[in-house]
């Protein structure tokens, strides 16, 4: 099956449930495997965007409020939204690798052996009474001589929430607290559910998008392929690609606003699918690592959007639009960002 750009965008724009589902929070979540999770607030309106109509931004919350969903380290230094079960599943083939990528970091940090140990001590003492937050876990080590400053507290929980010991759950106020993850067995067979996880909520997708995203040798992830049942192998204007199922173009998907960080970007090795190179930059500006919320237009990224700070007393959104659109889509714009219901 060969697609076009354009069914591979509005096939993949179904896949991603960007058009809303009848799923929970925590079912959107266990169908993505793991949604990009750097920036808090865009990945709550991420999973509401994909949930059933009325989700709001404090039903996601509650999710991990109730353990449902969690954020932590499972591929590289990103933080992800996902759930307890996915996080150690993909730790379980992941993990190693991520420690080992970051061992020169921790050298340079002086955090050796013995440092990392006294830490992990009592962080996990500490957390057998509830959650802390960063500063209460960065407060505890300074008071037992551990330094934390020059980036050694975020290393150290990085290191150790790759590890296993804990993770970002409940909220306290705007923030997240760190609590003990239960240990959970790991089935090395679980990569195939990971992988047909994130092919269900991406797809069309590449090996290497796949491999990219999973921070996992190719070979690891064509063998996962391969026991599939249901992967359907298909071309995206002769390159070839993997969906789940056998794939029915949907119609045009109109004017859609993503949060900053959106998989529908972020989740792919390869994104001149849905955006130009051009847009790429803006969305993306000085290339700094912070992707800015975006405007699409039946799958394709046009611009970027924002709302203003909440001192402002002008509400109006700021739009950047890149690639030219017409007058009736403009208005469609409009009216989105009025509609915008998750702050």
């Amino acid at each position: 099956m060969d697609l076009p750009a354009i069914d591979a965008r509005r096939i993949r724009y179904d896949a991603q449930l960007l058009a809303g589902s009848d799923l929970s929070p925590a079912e959107v979540v266990t169908r993505a495997v793991a949604l990009q999770g750097q920036d808090l607030p865009g990945v709550l309106r991420a999973i509401a965007i994909r949930s059933r109509p009325g989700t709001t931004v404090d039903d996601v919350r509650a999710a991990f409020d109730a353990g449902d969903i969690v954020r932590s380290w499972p591929m590289r230094g990103t933080l992800f939204a996902t759930t307890p079960a996915h996080l150690a599943a993909i730790l379980h083939h992941t993990g190693e690798r991520v420690q080992r990528s970051a061992a020169l970091r921790r050298s340079q940090l002086g955090l050796d052996d013995a440092t990392i140990a006294r830490a992990r001590g009592i962080l996990r003492d500490a957390l057998q009474d509830g959650g802390l937050t960063r500063a209460d876990a960065l407060a505890l080590w300074q008071a037992a001589g551990i330094a934390t400053d020059s980036g050694r507290g975020y290393h150290l929980i990085f290191h150790l929430a790759v590890d296993g010991l804990m993770h970002w759950g409940p909220f306290a106020g705007a923030e997240q607290q760190l609590v003990l993850t239960p240990p959970v067995q790991a089935d090395p067979d679980d990569l195939v559910g990971v992988l047909r996880g994130y092919v269900l909520a991406r797809g069309p997708v590449t090996a290497d998008d796949a491999a990219w995203w999973l921070k996992l040798p190719k070979t690891a992830v064509r063998q996962a392929a391969a026991r599939i049942d249901d992967l359907t192998v298909v071309t995206v204007e002769g390159a070839p690609g993997w969906v789940i199922g056998e794939p029915d173009a949907p119609g045009p998907s109109g004017v859609t606003l993503v949060p900053a960080f959106d998989e529908w970007v972020l989740g792919y090795a390869i994104r001149s699918l849905v955006a130009s190179p051009r847009m790429l930059d803006a969305q993306v500006p000085g290339r700094n690592g912070v992707f800015r919320p975006a405007i699409l237009v039946d799958g394709v990224v046009v611009g970027t959007w924002r709302l203003p700070a909440r001192s402002s007393k002008d509400r109006t959104p700021i739009v950047e639009l890149v690639e030219r659109t017409t007058a009736a889509t403009r208005a469609s714009i409009d009216r989105a960002l009025a509609a915008w219901p998750h702050g």
